[in-house]
């Protein structure tokens, strides 16, 4: 917690300070342009990858960047969806996935999750991934998965009206972490 409370008296001293005008303005105006949808790793910094400024992402992050295809009932993930698409009128939408996942090894390794029946449960709504890839080939999968979520999130009712009111474009990535790199998928 120290190395955290350092970083807040950091921020304050400098980074706050040489933002102020843009922190003052965001204070009024929630704006963002693209729902940045990845995976909760700790490794994957949506706003660092991107040189992304406060207020230009709306952030989803997920075990395995995962999207439930939509059900009614109460969902988070589907409720800032929706805030993002509907409410915010983001005009993109990337699904990022990501190098050495362990959501996406532990589905290709067949890991025993009988002992966490949360990420068993949550690892479901990778199902349609293994379709779209060789599960052997850990890289195929975590693409595949990126598209099966992509087809996930266009079945949310304001995605799907978005998407055909052509006011909204989905994109799929890859981030290599060793590399840097970010591969963009076809859709």
């Amino acid at each position: 917690m120290q190395d955290l409370a350092e970083g807040v008296a950091q921020f304050q001293r400098g980074v706050f300070p040489a933002k102020a005008d843009l922190f003052a303005h965001l204070a009024a105006t929630h704006r963002p342009r693209t729902l940045f949808i990845s995976c909760s790793d700790a490794r994957v910094v949506p706003e660092l990858i991107t040189q992304s400024e406060p207020g230009e992402l709306f952030v989803i992050r997920t075990a395995g960047n995962l999207v439930p295809a939509h059900t009614p009932g109460p969902d988070g993930v589907a409720a800032s969806i929706e805030y993002a698409v509907a409410v915010l009128g983001v005009s993109d939408v990337v699904v990022c996935g990501h190098s050495a996942c362990g959501a996406m090894t532990a589905l290709a390794e067949h890991h025993d999750l009988s002992g966490m029946p949360a990420i068993a449960d949550w690892l479901r709504h990778a199902d349609a991934a293994p379709a779209r890839a060789d599960a052997a080939d850990l890289a195929a999968l975590v693409r595949g998965n990126v598209r099966a979520q992509l087809a996930n999130l266009a079945t949310h009712p304001s995605v799907a009206r978005a998407l055909t009111e052509r006011r909204l474009t989905l994109h799929g990535w890859v981030y290599d972490i060793p590399t840097g790199t970010v591969e963009r998928l076809e859709a």
